[in-house]
């Protein structure tokens, strides 16, 4: 029986609650070479793409910038646009939210992103009904949670309609007349729906992939629905084994109504991981990174988040107190909202009753958690039987670290992968769509 093949990406680990400030080895998050060092690390691993986030809006808690946004929160087309001039087959996969962009413009950003890295360009569709992130643009935070999707998927075909308006075989060369247009070659689209209308013809021609990889990281109903629809590539957080092979098996059956085939939709969680040469050095090596990861001050800003008020009277070291949630609006903003806070906390508090634990090992317990720990073999072979097992067709991985945080694993993990049959040796193909085994 022939093995899966295992894809993997790189996240750039940008403003988020994995990575670790304080650690000496931790550099800028806009410098260029931070960028440069952590893709040329994916690209010598024979990673499918590089990954980066988007923020388009300072984090706030209790109206005060949130610590970790403010080492900048640059715009990822421009970033991955650069990284296109130094990196020759890794792709380039940006962040960009179908809310607050019109798809005229950002079609044509992600046309010529696609075709200055010569195909290996991705779009990760993302939506938000957050009016707080809204204030930053002319219309505000004006959709319903309900509408958002919505919005979403006729942004996504319209922007398929104009990226597919132009033939392949569109420009021809006449060795008497030169260059000329084939008939019909560059069609004018024509759009009127709920919320865009467009008429007119687009810039750019195909790509040597034909248009964009896209990503969708939606894990509700609607995002499942969403993705099995639209989507090339699923980012997910389900990154243990038998959560990761529900959602494989939900995401995957949908596909069928939409016309496709399970392989057009790749599943790659969100993970992280601690390397260690024995497996008690990796479990120390988690330990002490997770308790970076939540310091005492974020350990109260989580705390804040779920409870709804503020806590920072006390310690973090201390027990949970006995104070019930603020269920109104909360003072977290920017983040994305929890659901359900009440249930949330009733969760928590039965945790640190169950296990004795202070309100910073309750926040390092539920939220600072490495997805694969132990030696380099011990992770290569979880990673394979995860894989196999369809739990996933890959993973994306968040190092705690910029810009080194991928290192040990391109060194020590990759090489024992391809050992096992399971990764490639080198890139077969050139474009983004090669590396997934989508063309």
């Amino acid at each position: 029986m022939t093995r899966k093949q295992v894809h993997l990406a790189a996240h750039f680990p940008g403003v988020n609650n994995t990575t670790v400030w304080a650690d000496p080895r931790s550099g800028s998050q806009i410098d260029f070479a931070s960028f440069v060092d952590l893709a040329r690390t994916a690209e010598r691993g024979k990673f499918d793409f590089f990954f980066l986030a988007e923020g388009l809006r300072l984090r706030e808690l209790k109206g005060r910038i949130h610590d970790l946004d403010v080492v900048g929160r640059p715009e990822a087309l421009t970033v991955l646009s650069a990284l296109a001039a130094v990196t020759d087959r890794l792709g380039l996969a940006g962040t960009v939210n179908a809310t607050f962009n019109e798809p005229y413009e950002l079609a044509r950003r992600l046309s010529t992103l696609d075709h200055l890295s010569e195909g290996r360009a991705a779009w990760n569709v993302v939506t938000t009904s957050d009016a707080f992130t809204g204030e930053n643009f002319r219309r505000g935070g004006f959709l319903d949670r309900a509408d958002r999707y919505k919005r979403a998927a006729e942004f996504l075909r319209l922007a398929r309609e104009l990226w597919d308006s132009w033939q392949p075989d569109a420009i021809a060369a006449d060795p008497e007349t030169g260059t000329f247009v084939r008939p019909g070659g560059i069609g004018t689209v024509e759009h009127s729906g709920e919320h865009f209308t467009v008429q007119g013809r687009f810039t750019l021609p195909h790509s040597p992939q034909g248009r964009p990889v896209i990503i969708q990281a939606g894990d509700s109903g609607e995002g499942r629905e969403f993705a099995a629809a639209h989507a090339d590539v699923i980012f997910t957080p389900h990154g243990r084994l038998e959560d990761g092979q529900r959602f494989y098996a939900d995401v995957k059956r949908r596909l069928a109504k939409y016309g496709r085939e399970p392989h057009q939709l790749k599943i790659m969680p969100g993970v992280t991981f601690a390397l260690g040469d024995t497996e008690e050095e990796a479990a120390e090596n988690a330990a002490h990174i997770r308790r970076q990861q939540v310091g005492p001050l974020t350990a109260i800003a989580f705390l804040e988040q779920v409870w709804g008020r503020d806590m920072s009277a006390y310690d973090p070291e201390g027990p949970l107190p006995d104070v019930e949630p603020d269920l109104s609006e909360g003072v977290s903003q920017g983040r994305v909202p929890i659901k359900d806070r009440a249930a949330m906390a009733a969760k928590w508090r039965a945790l640190a009753e169950e296990k004795g634990l202070t309100i910073r090992e309750l926040v390092i317990e539920v939220t600072g958690r490495q997805t694969f720990i132990g030696t380099s073999e011990a992770v290569a072979r979880l990673i394979d039987e995860h894989v196999q097992a369809d739990a996933a067709d890959g993973f994306i991985l968040v190092p705690h670290l910029t810009p080194g945080g991928l290192d040990e694993f391109a060194d020590r993990v990759v090489p024992l992968l391809q050992e096992r049959g399971v990764f490639r040796a080198d890139y077969t193909g050139t474009t983004l769509r090669d590396h997934l085994e989508l063309a």
